[in-house]
């Protein structure tokens, strides 16, 4: 630890007025006051001040630690390490051993090297506790921005908040400001809307404004009916689809029924994806609704209702094969399209468009 050059920054620092840092308080009159959890010592000259500090490296690091920091870089990394939770001491030796946070998908872990300074790993949850040699290792927190582009069966990711972040990777040996745009990499603006809201300072587009600004091709979302932005929120806005919170409603004074989700970073606005969604669902909302005969046995009205849940959950890679007493079962579902589907693909033999009779 270079402990000159933090105590020459410390002195600069009360230069300019108190410092308060979890137990550490140095302030100056005719003399400096020093403050520590073991106690108050008053009426120091420079030499003796500095003396003081340096009996307590932990205290004198980790202001040090803390005050080259700012805003929601700071505030994140704190809540990392559990720095509001945990007094100096028993943070440190706890650090000896490493610290662990979750943050969506990511495992994030901060210990101290050699010198005492911080070093952070990223890495998917899952992978925990993988051997670092069976992972993938990159040094730049823009490495991430290529493996997640793409979920672990490869398909294109095109909401980096879903909760489909692929495994098999880490980054180690980050500093305090990488972990930060590691994060940011792989969940971008989270950090800072998570610190928003923190401080109260959080900004909410809800969704009538939102739909309001759209232009072009995008400005009919606007004619979406209030009850279908329900069905929107249900559809793309929950936790089992995204790892945020949603924040945003209806409008101001008008909230959606629909469960905003328990993310730990907030959604503040309705995203892009949602939008252009949207664009399709306002289309469709304009059908007017027709009246279809069919003829379906009770077993058979549960298995399009079955797999229309697997599909929306994602779970028809889980259904095997041979466990035909899965409605949205393989087999199953080509025995009922190869029974109720005619040669035109009609389900029961009605055309969608009466005009086809």
């Amino acid at each position: 630890m270079d402990t000159e050059r933090r105590l020459d920054a410390l002195v600069g620092a009360v230069a300019d007025g108190p410092v308060d840092c979890d137990g550490l308080r140095v302030e100056r009159d005719d003399g400096y006051a020093v403050e520590t959890p073991e106690g108050r010592h008053e009426g120091l000259d420079e030499a003796a001040l500095r003396e003081t500090l340096a009996a307590d490296e932990r205290l004198l690091d980790n202001w040090w630690t803390w005050h080259r920091l700012d805003g929601s870089r700071r505030a994140f990394l704190r809540w990392v390490e559990g720095a509001d939770e945990r007094p100096v001491d028993e943070r440190y030796d706890l650090l000896e051993e490493g610290l662990t946070a979750g943050w969506g998908n990511l495992w994030i872990r901060v210990d101290l090297d050699d010198a005492e300074t911080r070093r952070y790993e990223l890495r998917h949850a899952d992978d925990a506790a993988v051997d670092p040699a069976d992972l993938t290792s990159f040094d730049d927190p823009l490495d991430l921005r290529r493996p997640l582009k793409f979920d672990d069966d490869g398909r294109y990711r095109p909401l980096k908040t879903a909760p489909n972040a692929p495994t098999g990777w880490r980054l180690g040996g980050l500093t305090g400001r990488d972990c930060v745009e590691a994060v940011d990499v792989a969940y971008p603006a989270t950090v800072a809307n998570w610190h928003r809201e923190r401080t109260g300072t959080l900004d909410i587009t809800h969704w009538r404004e939102t739909t309001e600004r759209q232009t072009g091709i995008y400005g009919v979302v606007e004619e979406l009916p209030r009850e279908a932005v329900e069905w929107v929120a249900e559809a793309a806005c929950v936790d089992s689809q995204c790892l945020k919170r949603r924040e945003w409603q209806y409008d101001e004074a008008d909230d959606l029924a629909v469960d905003g989700g328990d993310g730990q970073f907030p959604c503040r606005e309705p995203c892009s994806l949602v939008v252009a969604a949207a664009r399709r669902w306002t289309t469709l909302e304009r059908e007017e609704e027709r009246t279809y005969e069919l003829t379906l046995t009770p077993s058979e009205k549960e298995q399009v209702e079955a797999v229309i849940d697997a599909v929306a959950d994602g779970t028809t890679d889980e259904i095997r094969e041979a466990d035909v007493y899965e409605g949205a079962n393989r087999y199953r579902t080509r025995y009922l399209r190869a029974k109720r589907l005619d040669d035109e693909g009609n389900l029961c033999g009605v055309p969608t468009d009466p005009g086809d009779d």
